[in-house]
């Protein structure tokens, strides 16, 4: 039979053509869920109850018609009608043991899908002002962030990851004065010391370097110190320079690269936000008051008007938002997501009422946010709140040489975004069954280690006889094989790269749970290629999904 890889797809299908042959003019979504209880199927579906109103019929009796009309389908073992009108779909055992077969042989290309249809989709995550080492926050925008670009390039988008930098304004301001000021000698325990200053020791570093005329080359910035502690533009230049060239090299221990890098400053430098405002008040939406110029947020659902520009000249920090994100939609990125802190909760509604101002086209709503909350870190069950570089925060380099990449990705993306996430370092660094990282890892590693005993040529594994794999723990884990695209395309349409998590370690428990109460290299050939063909299939989905969150698969631990 043919291999199906997504099989809650292949179903929607069949239903999709039954419906349009028993009632074309009343079509709604296909929406299929798995039963809680086995006995009510693989797949349940409540369209049979949802065409009901429109066509004035009982659902029982559309969902015989739609049952009559499926197409054939070499998947599907039977269909049955329960309570109301659910229609409950049982798959077949030979397409559920044929997964296997899919899996070998579709390799990394298992669960990749095509619900992107290759649009392009734009990616903004981390854009952590350059003032400093990545905290905790940036790591976690960075994990979920990363691993939301994967996702949805595994759904077939065509994905660009970018950069925002904010590198212009009174942060800024702040930085070159604390450099400067350590140029000079001065520390942050001198009474002068400006209380908005930056007192980490990664300040006295750029202040040394400056001083020694080093030159620093970043991703996509270059800068020469000259030295001069009262060169105030010079200074602001190479500290900036200094501070995203450690961020670039932090990310790339991360695992992290991006293919865009934009910078505020270049917003005004081009006339970008000129233009913006410009056009803002050629709409219509803005208004003079108090001497400063305001826009008419509460046009677009605001629950007050935003000062654009302040009596003072300057712009307020969304207006070059506004600025950006047109540019954005102008380089044709019709879906655009920002994943960032749960602190900038507050400019989503102004950004958007902004772009709505324009009158260019842009949809209601654009763009997507997904937003994070805090980290806590906890070492021997106390709360850690500073680094010696940082000063007043952990740092993501910090957590990356005391637990690992790995560990750091996935406990970062592990948790839906929205809650509030507590790193335990002790957890992250153990070697037990608690540990999730640790836990999918060694199965992974468990099975290589089976593999490597058999010995065996991995061709040989593809013609294994796959009919044999019918005990309950072959059955627990075959599903979770054909779970496996289904959890792919969800998490994408959910923009939630810890539902992968969850799934990986779903996977590596079934595992476990067979390997403990199953031999594999048994002197039956047969059953012997069946096992080991599952287990080699299930160690190539571990990969792949492990490769969505960007952590390694190791073969020996």
């Amino acid at each position: 039979m043919s291999a199906v890889f997504n099989f809650k797809s292949h179903l929607s299908e069949l239903f999709a053509q039954a419906q349009q042959v028993v009632a074309p003019e009343s079509a709604v979504e296909i929406l299929l869920e798995r039963p809680k209880q086995a006995a009510h199927g693989d797949y349940s579906c409540n369209v049979a109850m949802q065409m009901s109103k429109a066509l004035r019929k009982p659902p029982r009796d559309i969902a015989q018609a739609l049952i009559a009309a499926l197409p054939q389908s070499d998947v599907v073992g039977k269909v049955e009608i329960a309570g109301a009108g659910f229609i409950n779909v049982f798959i077949t055992t030979a397409a559920k043991q044929a997964v296997v077969h899919a899996v070998l042989q579709a390799r990394e290309a298992y669960g990749r899908g095509t619900v992107g249809a290759g649009r392009k989709v734009g990616v903004e995550f981390v854009s952590a002002n350059p003032t400093g080492p990545l905290h905790v926050g940036h790591g976690r925008g960075a994990a979920v962030g990363d691993c939301l670009c994967s996702l949805l390039d595994a759904a077939g988008w065509d994905v660009t990851r970018e950069f925002y930098y904010n590198d212009a304004g009174a942060q800024i301001d702040n930085l070159t004065l604390s450099v400067q000021l350590r140029c000079k000698g001065i520390t942050p325990d001198d009474p002068s010391w400006p209380e908005s200053g930056y007192r980490g020791d990664y300040i006295a570093d750029v202040a040394r370097a400056y001083l020694a005329k080093e030159k620093v080359d970043s991703d996509d910035q270059h800068a020469q110190a000259s030295g001069d502690a009262d060169d105030a533009e010079a200074i602001r230049h190479f500290a900036v320079a200094y501070l995203r060239r450690e961020q670039d090299l932090d990310l790339r221990a991360f695992g992290v690269k991006f293919d865009v890098f934009s910078l505020e400053s270049a917003l005004y430098s081009e006339g970008k936000v000129a233009a913006t405002v410009n056009a803002l008040v050629a709409s219509g939406h803005t208004y003079e008051q108090d001497g400063a110029l305001w826009l008419r947020t509460t046009d677009f659902g605001d629950d007050k008007d935003r000062v654009m520009r302040k009596t003072d000249g300057g712009y307020t920090y969304f207006v070059p938002d506004v600025a950006y994100h047109l540019g954005k939609w102008q380089r044709g990125f019709k879906r655009v997501i920002n994943e960032q802190g749960a602190d900038h909760h507050s400019t989503i509604t102004r950004v958007r009422a902004g772009l709505q101002a324009l009158n260019v086209g842009i949809p209601k709503g654009w763009p997507d946010y997904v937003l994070h909350q805090m980290v806590t870190v906890l070492k021997n069950g106390a709360e850690v709140k500073i680094s010696k570089r940082a000063g007043s925060y952990v740092t993501l380099r910090d957590l990356i040489e005391e637990v690992g990449c790995d560990a750091t990705r996935y406990f970062l993306a592990a948790r839906h975004p929205d809650t509030q996430l507590v790193f335990d370092i002790d957890l992250a660094k153990s070697k037990s069954n608690e540990n999730p990282v640790y836990y999918i890892q060694y199965a992974h590693a468990r099975i290589h280690t089976v593999l490597a005993q058999w010995a065996g040529q991995p061709e040989a594994l593809n013609a294994a006889d796959v009919t044999l794999l019918d005990s309950e723990y072959e059955t627990a884990l075959l599903q979770k094989l054909i779970d496996y695209p289904q959890a792919i395309e969800m998490a994408a349409h959910d923009l939630a790269p810890h539902q992968i998590a969850f799934y990986l370690k779903d996977l590596a428990a079934d595992f476990h749970s067979y390997y403990n109460a199953s031999r594999f290299l048994v002197e039956d050939e047969a059953l012997k290629l069946a096992r080991l063909a599952l287990i080699a299939a299930t160690a190539q989905v571990m990969r792949n999904g492990l490769a969505v969150l960007g952590v390694s698969a190791p073969q020996h631990m």
